[in-house]
């Protein structure tokens, strides 16, 4: 019999387990620091494998899928191990574990409840439709995640809400919302301000959606504080993003060279999300879009998801659905596809 009691026999991974794990000795430093503060590196290892871990001093409750649970068992012996000779653990050092031990990479992703519902103090939000519904699983299984479509099919509005979520749960420290100070036939030039002032009524969605799910006087005093932080893409250059829900919109506009920046700057325990329609892109022509560019060269990565909207998936009002639609007929129609194509270097 394994350490803490565990049965060795391996049920189906979409067998529900539960099973009790005995870490000894007794040190209650040991099993503190093993548990982070409040209980931050247990709602990790509980979100990034898809079980639920309750512990009474240092005995503990594992329950979920067997593949799950056995892999979490695995990995509480081994980082109570660790807590030997450390203080404390660190996100990196939980990262690393996760990443070492391969347990990621075995467990099915869509195992377990689906995460149908995206829960915030101040309202849930319900997917609607299978698109919506895989756009927030891949979000809450995945560090980087795409959504990529037309508007109105909520793929903001849903990473937002992940977000606050995400905060509010204590699983990130902060939420920062990044966009290209990309002029959208209109000139920045003109608004007053420093670059992040232009760049902010281009984030008015961002905010509406904060606003709804976290009332506008907390979100004001949570960007006083930095736990919200707003910027455009360009502030984002030499930063290592650790323990961060990370937005970038409007995706489509950014270069090549700027998704690349963007996406190297991600640090352990944040999850980012990039959104983005691909027929509006508003970058000079000759001008590659890094959104259309990272569809190629990231499609076949591990632990980054792609999640694509159709104008099926739109869910403002339903002549908006018809007019994507008409668009998406007459770019067909046109030569070569229309300005997407021109416009992002084909």
């Amino acid at each position: 019999m394994p350490p803490g009691g565990l049965l060795t026999d391996s049920p189906s991974p979409a067998v529900a387990l539960t099973a009790s794990v005995v870490l000894e000795p007794n040190d209650s430093r040991r099993l503190a620091a093993l548990c982070g503060p409040f209980d931050q590196n247990l709602k990790t290892l509980e979100r990034r494998l898809g079980v639920r871990i309750r512990n009474r001093g240092n005995e503990f409750q594992l329950a979920g899928p067997a593949a799950s649970v056995n892999a979490a068992e695995a990995l509480l012996v081994k980082l109570y191990e660790e807590t030997a000779n450390r203080e404390a653990l660190e996100n990196e050092t939980i990262h690393l574990y996760l990443q070492e031990s391969g347990v990621e990479a075995l467990l099915d992703p869509g195992q377990g409840e689906d995460p149908t519902l995206v829960q915030t103090r101040r309202k849930t939000i319900k997917p609607r439709g299978a698109n919506q519904l895989a756009y927030v699983r891949a979000i809450s299984t995945h560090d980087v995640n795409f959504g990529i479509g037309p508007a109105g099919t909520g793929k903001t509005y849903l990473a937002v809400a992940c977000a606050v979520a995400a905060l509010e749960h204590q699983l990130v420290g902060r939420i920062l919302l990044v966009r290209p100070a990309v002029e959208a036939g209109e000139k920045l030039g003109f608004l007053p301000g420093d670059l992040a002032q232009k760049i902010d009524p281009y984030l008015r969605p961002l905010y509406d959606a904060l606003y709804e799910m976290m009332g506008v006087e907390r979100v004001h005093k949570y960007i006083e504080r930095n736990v919200i932080e707003v910027a455009p893409l360009a502030y984002m250059r030499g930063r290592t993003l650790n323990g961060a829900f990370i937005i970038l919109d409007e995706g489509q506009n950014t270069t090549v060279e700027q998704m690349k920046m963007f996406l190297t700057r991600i640090g352990f325990g944040s999850t980012a999300v990039i959104t983005g329609d691909i027929t509006q892109i508003d970058l000079p022509r000759g001008s590659r879009s890094g959104l259309v560019h990272v569809m190629g060269v990231l499609g076949e990565i591990d632990g980054i998801s792609f999640t694509r909207f159709g104008s099926k998936d739109v869910v403002r009002h339903p002549l908006v659905q018809r007019i994507v639609e008409a668009y998406a007929r007459h770019d067909e129609d046109s030569d070569g596809g229309g300005a997407t194509s021109k416009r992002d270097g084909g």
